[in-house]
């Protein structure tokens, strides 16, 4: 009896440990997927970084309470699996809102989104958003306009300046 207290508490601790550092953990019903769909989905959120894992109601409730986050305990009722993401807090909300279009049965039930606890529809903002490498593109890209737009400036000087020489150069040639 001591060691499955042990091991609960354990469990309890790696829970809370992951709710509190990851950026966004997504809670989910994975009811009515079979074996295969759940590992196409694992392998999926495994490759955009986010770890995939079925959870205990009651140990989550547990590490939820830990961490003060309140709110949470009216969505850990059934079956639940929870993905946590410690980098970009889009990747998740997109791979699950597309399963959850393409499945009838998978739902997502709530997410907590750096210690604040979020329903479906703040999940689907999040799932909209730009992937974090097309903002950095953006990012990028913004700041490349203005130098390239520089560049051709300059370039347009010196291009002038070989258009001049060339017409003197004819004229040379045709007086001569």
């Amino acid at each position: 009896m001591n060691k499955q207290r042990e091991a609960k508490a354990a469990m309890v601790a790696e829970l809370k440990e992951k709710l509190g550092s990851s950026i966004v953990t997504i809670l989910a019903d994975y009811r009515g997927m079979n074996v295969q769909e759940m590992t196409q989905l694992r392998r999926k959120l495994r490759e955009a970084g986010v770890e995939f894992k079925v959870v205990k109601n009651t140990l989550t409730r547990r590490a939820a309470q830990e961490l003060g986050l309140e709110g949470l305990d009216a969505f850990l009722e059934g079956p639940t699996a929870a993905a946590f993401s410690l980098n970009d807090p889009a990747a998740p909300a997109k791979i699950l809102m597309e399963v959850m279009r393409n499945s009838k049965t998978f739902q997502i039930k709530a997410g907590v989104l750096q210690g604040r606890v979020i329903g479906q529809d703040e999940i689907k903002a999040l799932a909209d958003l730009p992937s974090r490498e097309e903002l950095l593109a953006k990012v990028v890209g913004g700041f490349q306009a203005p130098l390239a737009g520089l560049v051709n400036v300059l370039a347009g000087n010196i291009r002038n300046l070989v258009y001049v020489l060339e017409a003197v150069r004819k004229k040379k040639e045709e007086a001569a």
